[in-house]
Order: structure tokens, then C-alpha cells, then sequence
């Protein structure tokens, strides 16, 4: 009997329910798209992120400071550390190698500039790979350097090859000073007398410092410089997790954790695991995180990940508010059966497990298509925000099932309440 009742209430006011289960599916959509996107967005932002620059920085253990605080020269012999550029493939062999997007190592060294309208002013040379064939030790191949790494600079001209090693790029302000235009041959001397003639390919604005340096091939600053085989730092671009009190602890003593906590940490792409992993495969090297940078990509990832919880939330309390009203106007329409109900001795109980049954079955066949319709959104959201496809989760499934049955029930409430009240004489009589 209790069956043939919410069988003949659900096909009886068929609009109503078909409302309710549209409601109940475009909440369950919208929250399905924005919890499949926001449990992938990590991958999604951080790889967008990462087109913007590296952000960890390698350099030699003990390497002197005094080029950058007090301007002293580099290759001056003060205390000139360097890394092996044999080691570098080694990055791409630590736990979180497939993390490791791009890397790419710079030579620097000081000359003077003769070119024919310069005076022979001393200006910075940066050796560098720009899209380098690398061999790692794994036997895989990749194509790595300033080409991913730096895919914002403005460039009039092209970059470089790394077989190039008579060519150069220059920054626009060292051509600027240095009435250096695209196609002059210009010659640079290092301080040992050493010289090396260069055409520039290009003139590049890279917005920072870059731009009063010039840029050649690695090995032919390692020629010029006699650093044949040595690299003075690495930028890294890796894929990291944002910090946590657990990440800050071991960025400060790694010694300090506990085994569980170092496990935890070490296996995790904290940006300070990453630099860890990196100093274990390279000699002599410290691995320092670009601060402003990956401190943005937290606080970026963060927010997003906010945002599209509070869009889910608002998404839902929205459908329970739809359910409340559409459920409260069938109650009142069936004031008169469910007087009826009461007065031949039906309780409340049996009555509001009736409506409630009714109302979760439409919830159901909502969810179900809410859901479905979800993972389509979730898919136009990932190829027009970020141009790939969003994974789907499958810790999604309870989450949303759990979701639409709190947001059915929720809505539910009101009219429970006011059936609850109903006298059935009073109704009976119309009043």
C-alpha cells in the first residue's frame, strides 16, 4: 500500500516532481563540475603558472653573495663555485621527476663590449641552454631550456640554438646603451684577454634584469670563460603543492620531523621535498624556492579552490530553497488527502516518511542526471579555462550523492513542518 501511494502521488503531480528533479539536478551539476575542477585545479594552475617562470633556484654550495650585494665580479676569483653541467640530468631522476616541468642552467662571467659604438663597457654574459637535447641517465630524451622557461619575454628577432655558439641575443637595454641593433657583429673580451666575435639574432624585453645582460649558447660561454663543462646556478619550473605547517617545519630542519612526518613530507611535492631531492643528486648544490613565486602559487591555488567551493555552496543552498517552495506548494495542494490520512489514524510520522519518500525518489533521478550533466561541465570548463581535459574523480560520486541527499532533505524541512501542523477537522472543512 505505502508503494502504491508514492507511486500514484509521484505520476499524480508528475510537473511538480519533474520540477523538483530539475532543481535537484542543476544543483548536483554545478556541484559535481566545480568539485571534479577543483580537485584537479591544482595540476591545471600550477602548469599555467609555470609558462612565468622557474621557481627554484640551484646554485653551488657556499657561492658567494658578493655579486649581488656589493656587485663584486664574477670569475674574479674571490670565491667562484660552480656546478657540473654532466649532473644536470640528474634533476629528472629524483621522486618527483614527472613534477619537474623545465630546468635550465646559466653560465655568468663579466666583458667588456667592443662593438662600434661602444667604448668597451663592461656588461654581464649569460651562457645558456636554450632548447637543449638532453640524455638522461633513465635513458629518456627531452628538449629543455630558456625557450619554455622564458615563453613571455617580447622578442624582435628569434631565439637561439644551442649550436648556434657565433650568435647572441641581447637585452634592450644593454642595446640601447650600447647602439646595438639586430644583425651588428659585436665582440666581447673577458678579462684573460680571451675574445669571441657574436652576431645578435635578437633583441629581447624581458622586464627585469635580463635585459642588460647578453645571452649566448652554454658552451660557447663555457669556451669563452674557460668553464668548460661548469654551470654557475639552474633554474627549476616544477609542479609543486602548496605549503603547510608540516612543509614550513621541514623547509626549517628536515632532521626535526619524525619518521612518519619525514616520510609524509619527502613524498609529497612540497617545493622544499623538491629542493631536498634535487641537493640528494647533485654535488655541492643548495636548492632555495623563488619565494614570491611559489608563496603566489599557493596563495593562487588557494583562492580558486575557495572560489569554486563557495560557487558549489551557493549553488546548492540555492536548489534547497527551490526544493522548500516546490515541495511546500505540493504539500498544500494534497492539504486535503493528507487531512483524510489523518483523521482514518494516520500519524505524522508515516505521513512525512510518505512525502519524504517521495521527495528522495525524485532526488535520485535528479542527482543522477545532475551528476552526468556535471561531468559534461566539468569538461567545457577545462578545455576553455585551461585548454585540456579535467580528470574525473571519483571521490566526487559520495561527495555528491551525500550533497544532494543533505540538500533534499534540507528542503524538505518546511513542508514536513507544516504538514506536521495540519488538523485534519480544519481541513476537512475547508478551513
Amino acid at each position: 500500500m505505502f508503494w502504491r501511494m508514492v507511486r500514484r502521488a509521484l505520476f499524480r503531480q508528475k510537473g511538480k516532481m519533474l520540477m523538483i528533479a530539475f532543481t535537484i539536478a542543476l544543483g548536483a551539476s554545478l556541484a559535481t563540475a566545480m568539485l571534479n575542477v577543483m580537485f584537479d585545479v591544482g595540476d591545471k594552475v600550477n602548469q599555467e603558472l609555470k609558462t612565468y617562470g622557474a621557481n627554484i633556484n640551484v646554485v653551488p654550495r657556499g657561492a658567494s653573495l658578493l655579486d649581488s650585494l656589493y656587485g663584486v665580479a664574477e670569475g674574479s676569483g674571490v670565491s667562484d663555485k660552480y656546478l657540473k653541467e654532466a649532473e644536470l640530468g640528474n634533476i629528472k631522476t629524483i621522486f618527483w621527476a614527472f613534477n619537474i616541468v623545465d630546468f635550465t642552467p646559466y653560465l655568468n662571467t663579466w666583458v667588456r663590449l667592443e662593438s662600434k659604438n661602444s667604448n668597451g663597457s663592461e656588461i654581464k654574459l649569460t651562457g645558456t641552454w636554450f632548447n637543449h637535447h638532453l640524455e638522461l641517465p633513465t635513458g629518456e630524451v627531452l628538449y629543455t631550456g630558456m625557450v619554455n622557461m622564458k615563453s613571455w619575454w617580447d622578442l624582435t628577432g628569434r631565439w637561439l640554438s644551442d649550436d648556434e655558439e657565433d650568435s647572441a641575443m641581447v637585452g634592450s637595454l644593454a642595446a640601447s646603451r650600447n647602439g646595438i641593433s639586430m644583425g651588428d657583429t659585436i665582440t666581447l673580451r673577458t678579462a684573460d684577454g680571451e675574445t669571441r666575435d657574436f652576431k645578435v639574432k635578437s633583441i629581447f624585453n624581458a622586464g627585469g634584469n635580463e635585459d642588460e645582460r647578453i645571452y649566448v649558447p652554454l658552451a660557447a660561454a663555457q669556451a669563452l670563460a674557460g668553464r668548460e663543462g661548469l654551470v654557475s646556478s639552474v633554474e627549476v619550473s616544477a609542479l609543486t603543492t602548496p605549503d603547510n605547517e608540516l612543509s614550513r617545519r621541514a623547509a626549517q630542519d628536515p632532521k626535526s620531523l619524525s619518521i612518519a612526518d619525514w616520510e609524509t613530507w619527502y613524498c609529497t611535492a612540497y617545493v622544499s621535498a623538491i629542493c631536498y631531492q634535487i641537493d640528494e643528486v647533485i654535488s655541492d648544490a643548495v636548492s632555495k624556492p623563488i619565494r614570491q613565486v611559489a608563496d603566489s602559487e599557493g596563495a593562487i591555488l588557494e583562492k580558486t579552490q575557495l572560489l569554486m567551493l563557495l560557487i558549489t555552496l551557493l549553488s546548492l543552498a540555492g536548489s534547497a530553497l527551490g526544493i522548500s517552495n516546490l515541495v511546500t506548494a505540493s504539500v498544500m495542494e494534497r492539504a486535503g488527502e493528507i487531512g483524510l490520512m489523518k483523521a482514518v489514524g494516520a500519524a505524522g510520522g508515516p505521513v512525512s516518511r510518505l512525502v519524504l519518500t517521495e521527495i528522495l525518489i525524485t532526488g535520485i533521478i535528479g542527482g543522477g542526471i545532475g551528476y552526468f550533466a556535471g561531468l559534461g561541465f566539468a569538461q567545457i570548463i577545462g578545455r576553455t579555462v585551461f585548454g585540456s581535459a579535467i580528470d574525473i574523480k571519483p571521490l566526487v560520486i559520495p561527495l555528491v550523492a551525500v550533497l544532494v541527499f543533505l540538500v533534499t532533505l534540507a528542503g524538505s524541512v518546511p513542508s514536513i513542518r507544516f504538514l506536521l501542523s495540519l488538523r485534519p477537522a480544519e481541513v476537512l472543512h475547508g478551513r
